[in-house]
């Protein structure tokens, strides 16, 4: 319990860091996006590769990209139907900040430091699943309920796979399952840079992290976490003590869906013409949410 009272500090701290410097100068808003790039294109993949060298495939861990998937269709379905007498603009809001997973920023230091690199393939499988929603569906059904013009698949196929981690994931689960051994060198290369990605994610969550609301959207707020956080409990629940898998498994599931919203979902409420600072009010405070949840899983599990 101390130990991952201690670490968990440790990443509070980070994070505290990140958005105190940013209120004093030493960050701006524009190097957000600047460690963002270094993260999802050099030290997440580099931490994906050194943690899937270090395993022996199980073909029942390929079903978590299916898990990862069913988890955001369950979150979109409940998303549409708690505004049912609402207007389409609020099914979509729903559906967009209700769903998701930030994985790659949030969850995956917390598995990198906390679980084996089982629990951290696992994590990787749920995110490709968790990607393919994220990155394209979701926004795209959203938009279908709004009444725009559907995106075309190939558009989301293109965008799905010009993102880095999850080619990463594709790659090194092929790999793996072929039992294909990089060489040593790219090996020592990507421990050394994703043993960073922690770090630089946890600063970069600091960085971006901002609430600015007004008093009259607080019931949306916490209508939409509550739901969200009701059903991501009932999920760890249910996957640690009903599913199958082995213990690390069952307690990377339970970790990951107690993860905070998609980072994307504000960005994808802009598009859509929706409010994008409540939906940036809503996607801060599921961080401090998560950071909680997490904790006491790990807490409890561990």
């Amino acid at each position: 319990m101390a130990e991952v009272l201690t670490k968990a500090v440790a990443f509070v701290a980070i994070i505290i860091m990140g958005y105190l410097f940013k209120r004093t100068g030493f960050f701006h808003a524009k190097d957000f996006y600047l460690i963002s790039r270094i993260v999802i294109r050099i030290t997440l993949p580099a931490a994906i590769i050194s943690n899937f060298s270090r395993i022996t495939m199980d073909y029942s861990l390929l079903t978590m990209c299916v898990i990862g998937i069913a988890c955001n269709l369950v979150t979109i379905v409940v998303g549409y139907f708690m505004n049912g007498s609402g207007s389409k603009e609020s099914k979509a809001f729903a559906m967009l900040n209700m769903s998701g997973y930030n994985i790659g920023n949030f969850t995956m230091p917390f598995v990198q430091s906390f679980l084996s690199p089982i629990g951290f393939a696992a994590t990787s499988l749920f995110d490709a699943g968790n990607s393919v929603m994220c990155t394209g569906l979701t926004y795209s059904l959203a938009g279908m309920v709004i009444g725009e013009d559907k995106p075309s698949i190939l558009k989301m196929m293109r965008k799905l796979f010009s993102s880095v981690p999850f080619d990463t994931y594709v790659i090194m689960t092929l790999l793996t399952i072929f039992d294909f051994k990089l060489p040593m060198v790219i090996i020592s290369f990507a421990d050394t840079a994703g043993g960073a990605n922690a770090f630089l994610a946890l600063l970069m969550l600091g960085i971006g992290f901002e609430i600015r609301m007004e008093k009259e959207k607080l019931d949306k707020i916490l209508k939409i976490l509550g739901v969200r956080y009701l059903i991501a409990g009932l999920m760890a629940v249910g996957f640690y003590f009903l599913t199958p898998f082995g213990v690390e498994v069952r307690q990377t599931l339970a970790i990951v869906s107690l993860g905070p919203i998609a980072s994307v979902a504000p960005a994808f409420t802009g598009a859509l013409n929706g409010d994008v600072e409540l939906a940036s009010a809503v996607n801060s405070l599921s961080i401090i949410i998560s950071i909680i949840a997490i904790t006491a899983a790990l807490i409890i599990l561990l």
